[in-house]
């Protein structure tokens, strides 16, 4: 069983950075599939970024090369760059994986519902 904690979420003006941080325990990290996914307030849940067990990164289309999504097997961590930040970034973040398995089709990994496991989110806020 994974556990996911995440941290590094705070209050930011347009235009700062912010790095998002989350640990997991409990599972072969290296062979984790790690994604990043945010929902603010009456919207959905939207993906961010993954960083595949194979090394492979995807983002979501908002992000325009602004986030970088990184993993440190050595820590058992993942990290979410995010650097000029807007208002409409301001969402809970959540740190979610998926056990690495026989594939279960092309671009699995922008629906939630196929990771296992997930965080408790952290908040990020950006003010204009």
């Amino acid at each position: 069983q994974v556990q996911l904690v995440e941290s590094g979420g705070g209050l930011v003006q347009a235009g700062g950075s912010l790095r998002l941080s989350c640990a997991a325990s409990g599972g072969t990290f290296s062979s984790l599939g790690m994604g990043w996914f945010r929902q603010a307030p009456g919207k959905e849940r939207e993906f961010v970024a993954i960083s595949r067990s194979s090394g492979n990164t995807y983002y979501g289309d908002f992000v325009k090369g602004r986030f970088t999504i990184s993993r440190d097997n050595a820590r058992n961590t993942v990290y979410l760059q995010m650097n000029s930040l807007k208002p409409e970034d301001t969402a809970v973040y959540y740190c979610a994986a998926r056990l690495s398995r026989v594939r279960i089709g092309s671009n699995w990994y922008l629906t939630g519902a196929n990771y296992e496991y997930w965080g408790q989110g952290t908040q990020v806020t950006v003010s204009s």
